[in-house]
């Protein structure tokens, strides 16, 4: 919901902002009240993972489409699906990368670069620069996304589910941090090195994230002395790491609109007629099969380097096919 926000900048100047910011638990607002300055960091996370989401899933029946309203994906984020698990992880991932990102451009008086990181490394250079605070951004996600899971308590299959997703989504962001180092010395030679740690590109994140839902585990619960688990569904399912995803209830195809699911089908989405894949229109239209039309492309053509300093290039027109799912 708060993804579809222009901005919490204005709403947050109220005191009272906090509280009227729709879909907030209880703690979240007390968490929003004390940082007020990290709610926009929040707000352009989810937007983040929003469109890293969309991405991913671009060629899939379930593109990841949105409503309006709290229940942005409808009930799809509430069933316990696979879909549902990667919207968890994408969206506890967006927050951390915004929070860090913040502090490591000085949005943030509560937090700024990652200073703890001593002297020189192994490798013999010397930490330096501004390192991403990423603990910082993750213990911020933790304390603001997890919330709701944990107000349900652990008794609950769905919030255990939800918290362990939560974390694989933060892991995949802190598995992929990497070095950047600058030169220093006479004429560019490298006689001294000063490097910092900075977050991967969210896209990679988005990246690991897929791979991870294409082999997320199907768990169920189980009692386990006092305590409650989600194991593996089957024996013959592989266990699972904190790095992966797990969903409790298989999803379903996707193929027939169904708005208050948050299930859009896939009658009129553009498909591919060469791919064998997902984006093919025999996997994509459900077997109905697909309507051809020609459309009209604008391109850019015969460019030529006029001088001194422009390119000149006309327009050329030309016919494609394009294929949608009946």
């Amino acid at each position: 919901y708060l993804a579809k926000q222009t901005s919490l900048r204005g709403t947050l100047r109220d005191p009272s902002g906090c509280a009227a910011l729709a879909g907030l638990m209880e703690e979240q607002v007390r968490v929003c009240r004390r940082q007020a300055e990290a709610m926009e960091a929040v707000r352009r996370g989810a937007e983040l993972a929003v469109e890293e989401c969309q991405h991913q899933f671009r060629a899939r029946r379930w593109n990841c489409s949105t409503l309006q309203g709290l229940q942005v994906f409808g009930k799809v984020a509430i069933q316990g699906t696979r879909e549902a698990a990667f919207i968890h992880a994408i969206s506890s991932a967006g927050v951390a990368f915004a929070v860090t990102r913040a502090c490591s451009s000085g949005e943030l008086e509560k937090c700024g670069c990652d200073r703890k990181i001593p002297g020189v490394s192994p490798e013999g250079f010397q930490w330096s620069g501004c390192s991403d605070n990423l603990s910082y951004g993750i213990a911020f996600s933790q304390a603001f996304v997890d919330n709701p899971e944990r107000s349900r308590g652990v008794s609950s299959s769905r919030a255990l589910m939800n918290l362990h997703n939560n974390e694989a989504g933060r892991k995949a962001l802190l598995a992929h941090m990497k070095v950047e180092c600058k030169c220093h010395g006479v004429s560019g030679s490298c006689e001294v090195r000063t490097c910092w740690k900075v977050m991967p590109p969210f896209r990679k994140v988005g990246d690991v994230l897929k791979e991870k839902f294409e082999g997320a585990t199907e768990v169920h619960p189980q009692q386990v002395g006092s305590r409650k688990l989600l194991v593996p569904k089957s024996s013959r399912f592989k266990p699972y790491t904190a790095h992966d995803l797990v969903y409790l209830l298989a999803s379903p195809d996707f193929c027939d609109r169904d708005p208050r699911r948050g299930v859009f089908g896939t009658a009129g989405r553009q498909c591919n007629r060469t791919s064998a894949a997902m984006d093919g229109c025999e996997l994509l239209c459900c077997g109905r099969g697909f309507r051809t039309a020609q459309a009209e492309v604008v391109e850019r053509c015969s460019c030529e380097f006029r001088w001194c300093c422009s390119i000149k290039c006309k327009q050329c027109r030309h016919l494609v096919e394009v294929h949608s799912c009946r």
